[in-house]
């Protein structure tokens, strides 16, 4: 006796990856619905927290393996497993920087491509695994602030100091479009919906914009505070769009994105306020898309607390109905260094430097694991749904990695890198760095008036 397609669909649907293989060795019956294309998908969305809309992939099984391979590899990686690269000579000083192309599981196949903007007001784009740039535009005005990549299109978008948007496919010597702003930007986040790509950008007075990609033809405008919006992000399920400001009076916001992308006439965008001031940073969970974590300052900026919301909408009739539920909070003890980045996976913790330490508590404020892998203080933190990156001017970067144990997500301290080999002098600027799958790439400035571009690649 065997139960029928649906209910083991069902079934099958709550298993992992490996308890998907395996039961995929019972019978020919069961093999065919644990290789059923839309349980291998579920899970690749549920493992990256990247935009899926639109793309064709052959096969969702092979892509999961594939990349959980590629990671596998990564995370026992030891330095000499890296080929290493170095940009030198008239660069200026770089930042920011982020993967252009070849980043995530959705463009699997394509080189590695980082974009990173140099203080010569220019933007770069480099071929990570040969260590050589393959584009770069023509000098610019003035000064590029602000950077953002969509990988699945191939698209950077650029801010400067006049205020003018940029998208550039890194080929050719013009941009795709240009659309100058009468205000300050100060936040922008680019992302891939069912309906093709957008763009906001927070501003000095308050505003949200929505733009179209990469025509820069205006959406919606709304104004969501008095005073600046500082940061923008998207929830991974591009559903909710969290904005807020570092003022004292500025209390964040969380829009339903559908209402900016499709706004209504004569009716004001639904969103619904968080009751914490001084927000210093926020992050989406992973695999509990809905599930937002923020990190405040109390006590007068002397301690820190996180605090844990689920988002929710319900629609009844022509109504909808936003709901922000507080599930946990917790302070810092007393003493501890102020942290400046935070990050999160499931939904279930939180990671974050303080000092040279690196810190895993869980959302109610228990200590999961506390890492010491810096003489110095980490200056830069850096993460997404697979890897956690820390730097200090101690000349190393430390790699991080998730890994599924118990109730609680496990953190694995993987590998120790030289920001420039044989280079011991300190750094004048915090170094930065970013990864994927198969490469590492760093900035360091080790004098006033240029950067190196460091970029290890994993021999596969």
């Amino acid at each position: 006796m065997q139960l029928p397609d649906v209910p083991m669909r069902h079934i099958f649907s709550f298993l992992d990856a490996a308890s998907l293989l395996r039961v995929g060795q019972v019978s020919r019956y069961w093999k065919n619905i644990a290789d059923e294309e839309h349980l291998w998908r579920n899970l690749c969305q549920r493992r990256w927290s990247i935009s899926w809309e639109g793309l064709q992939v052959p096969s969702w099984k092979q892509l999961f393996l594939t990349q959980a391979r590629r990671e596998r590899c990564m995370m026992g990686a030891q330095p000499q497993d890296f080929a290493y690269r170095e940009a030198t000579g008239g660069l200026g000083i770089l930042g920011p920087l982020a993967y252009f192309s070849g980043s995530d599981p959705s463009t699997s196949g394509q080189k590695p491509v980082i974009c990173t903007v140099s203080s010569r007001y220019m933007l770069y784009a480099w071929d990570v695994q040969e260590g050589v740039m393959i584009w770069s535009s023509p000098v610019q005005q003035c000064k590029i602030k602000c950077l953002a990549t969509l990988p699945q299109r191939s698209l950077a978008v650029t801010v400067d100091a006049w205020n003018t948007i940029k998208v550039w496919n890194c080929r050719d010597v013009n941009p795709l479009a240009t659309l100058t702003m009468s205000t300050c930007c100060l936040s922008l986040e680019v992302f891939l919906t069912d309906d093709g790509p957008f763009l906001m950008i927070g501003d000095s007075e308050g505003d949200i914009y929505t733009l179209t990609v990469p025509e820069l033809n205006s959406i919606s405008h709304v104004n969501a505070f008095e005073y600046p919006v500082d940061h923008l992000h998207c929830s991974p399920n591009r559903k909710w769009i969290f904005a807020c400001g570092t003022h004292q009076h500025v209390l964040p916001k969380v829009f339903l994105v559908e209402c900016l992308l499709r706004p209504a006439v004569g009716r004001a965008p639904l969103f619904v306020s968080l009751p914490f001031a001084f927000c210093s940073q926020a992050c989406w969970a992973v695999k509990c898309v809905n599930r937002l974590t923020i990190m405040f300052q109390g006590d007068f900026f002397r301690r820190t607390g996180f605090t844990t919301f689920d988002l929710t909408a319900e629609s009844t009739g022509d109504s909808t109905a936003i709901e922000a539920r507080e599930i946990a909070s917790f302070m810092l003890p007393g003493g501890m260094d102020v942290p400046v980045w935070m990050g999160v996976r499931d939904g279930t913790a939180v990671v974050f430097e303080s000092g040279p330490r690196l810190f895993l508590f869980t959302i109610h404020g228990l200590l999961l694991k506390e890492f010491h892998d810096h003489e110095n203080t980490i200056c830069y933190l850096w993460t997404d749904s697979v890897h956690v990156l820390t730097t200090s001017r101690d000349n190393y970067l430390h790699l991080y990695m998730w890994e599924e144990e118990g109730w609680h997500p496990h953190l694995r301290s993987c590998c120790h890198l030289e920001h420039r080999k044989g280079d011991i002098r300190p750094s004048c600027y915090d170094p930065i760095a970013i990864c994927d799958n198969t490469s590492i790439v760093c900035v360091v400035s080790k004098c006033g008036g240029a950067s190196v571009l460091v970029m290890y690649s994993l021999n596969m």
